[in-house]
């Protein structure tokens, strides 16, 4: 009258495991969900998946997103190669740049200070005039 079930029938795992659909299955449900033509065929095609709506949704978008670029047209000829020198050309322009933003700071609190020195009465001398 009673079926025994085993530990491993009724035990939970520790940690779930998100489903994973292969392409090749969603590529299926997106043809099966655009031949759909009565109201309530889609919603009885996700039922019977086990799936949700938004699963659909983004897998539709996905495929658009496929078209779109295979569409799109690609540039002829080999790719560029980066070789050592461009790569440490475009490292040294960064760190230029960061050393320049820098020095502007510099700059500016100098003159921030200058400003508060002469509001203060403060006497200020400049190594600038002892050159």
């Amino acid at each position: 009258m009673f079926e025994v079930m085993s530990a491993k029938e009724t035990e939970v795992s520790s940690r779930p495991q998100r489903r994973r659909f292969t392409a090749e299955y969603r590529r299926r449900i997106v043809k099966e969900a655009e031949a759909c033509a009565e109201v309530g065929q889609v919603g009885a095609l996700l039922r019977r998946e086990g799936l949700y709506s938004s699963h659909l949704a983004s897998w539709r978008r996905a495929t658009e997103r496929a078209e779109l670029a295979a569409q799109a047209p690609r540039k002829r000829g080999p790719k560029p190669k980066f070789d050592e020198r461009d790569r440490r050309l475009v490292e040294l322009q960064r760190e230029n740049d960061k050393l320049k933003a820098r020095a502007e700071r510099a700059e500016l609190l100098v003159e921030i200070q200058k400003k508060v020195a002469s509001v203060l009465g403060i006497p200020l001398h400049d190594s600038d005039e002892k050159l």
